[in-house]
């Protein structure tokens, strides 16, 4: 029998060829010296995403200084780099994904998308071409081995765990994907880097959203769709008119900031209506929800809707919260054991089981309404 390494693949590392993917942060460098220092032959590849000319931020990913980073830890490491040039791609499939969204009323994810894109669809053919036996993220979740498939299970470090924005994720590319840093926090991650001697190993976190530049969501919408910014009214839940807004994009459920209405007690905002570019605003108790509807589920894997015991989450730093699952085709109807505040349209509802191992990733689908 052959000897399985370090990423469950039967063969001795140095005959083991992986692609890591290098966004020039100190996760994806750590999980590049890790595999060198391994013995794999490793082949980083960097992938070129978005025009960041105007901008000189240094809490981004994919991006012009962070391309830089990625070649000297690869020059640091002696592996061979590639940069991939993505620009057309990434702007088909997540930044018109992002700006159509939120136009329309909803919240969008686009670093699932860009998972599903470009990162575990492109990447993937790519690694796929050059013959690699696996393609290596830094993406903190913990991948199991069973007989025959790979497993997604939520990180060991809990405040970094990303299996949320991975359910989008076929059970084909989970079998050809690795992820070293489950098991690790993010300070053993730069104590590695540090002793690797990469010099992003004090790198600061990249922003939630690698190209809106300062969390400025409206300056993206402007500059792909000017026109989207139309007056329209703000509106109490008995419909009564309580002032104008400058465009719905300015707005997600949830927010209280910027309505600029006074009112007896604080008022958030509770729904949006593209179709009349209304917002509808409330008290806070008006945002609990206990009903979600989803769209274009992904599952990992089947499971009994009467007899499993299903947690699913809202948001990436969100708890798991109780629930049960109605699924019809590529439907799904959660209702939730409690209600949850702030949930939008547009964004992931991720299903999980827990077992002796962990939280288990199931899947999930995209919120297409709420109630």
């Amino acid at each position: 029998m052959k000897k399985i390494n370090s990423i469950d693949i039967e063969k001795i590392p140095k005959d083991t060829k992986v692609v890591v993917a290098m966004s020039g942060g100190v996760d994806s460098s750590t999980v590049a010296g890790i595999m060198k220092k391994e013995g794999y032959n490793v082949i980083g590849v960097t992938l070129k995403l978005y025009d960041d000319t105007k901008t000189k931020s240094t809490r981004q990913c994919c991006a012009g200084q962070d391309i830089m980073d990625a070649k000297r830890v690869a020059n640091k490491l002696n592996i061979t780099h590639k940069i991939l040039y993505y620009q057309k791609k990434f702007k088909t499939d997540v930044i018109d994904n992002f700006v159509d969204s939120y136009i329309s009323g909803e919240t969008p994810i686009p670093c699932v998308q860009c998972n599903k894109s470009v990162k575990f669809r492109d990447l993937y053919s790519f690694s796929k071409e050059i013959n690699a036996d696996a393609l290596v993220t830094g993406h903190y979740v913990n991948r199991i081995q069973n007989k025959e498939n790979g497993e997604l299970y939520r990180a060991t470090d809990i405040t970094k765990d990303q299996s949320y924005f991975l359910f989008n994720t076929t059970q084909e590319q989970l079998n050809y994907l690795r992820f070293p840093l489950g098991k690790i926090t993010k300070k053993e991650t730069r104590n590695i880097a540090r002793e690797l001697k990469l010099n992003v190993f004090e790198k600061p976190e990249s922003q939630d959203i690698c190209f809106v530049p300062n969390g400025d969501y409206a300056s993206v919408i402007m500059k792909y769709r000017p026109e989207s910014f139309k007056e329209g009214n703000i509106v109490d839940l008995n419909n009564k008119i309580l002032g104008k807004h400058e465009g719905i994009i300015n707005y997600t459920i949830g927010q209280r900031k910027g309505i600029r209405i006074s009112d007896k007690e604080p008022l958030y905002v509770i729904k949006i209506n593209s179709q009349k570019d209304e917002i509808i605003v409330g008290p806070k108790s008006a945002l609990g929800i206990n009903n979600i509807y989803l769209k274009d589920l992904n599952l990992l894997e089947s499971f009994n809707e009467e007899n499993s015991e299903i947690f699913i989450k809202v948001r990436s730093t969100g708890k798991l919260l109780k629930a049960e699952v109605k699924i019809k085709n590529d439907k799904a109807k959660v209702l939730l054991k409690q209600k949850e505040n702030g949930v939008s349209p547009g964004q992931a509802c991720v299903f999980y089981s827990k077992n002796k191992i962990g939280d288990k990733l199931l899947g999930g689908g995209w919120i297409e309404q709420t109630n």
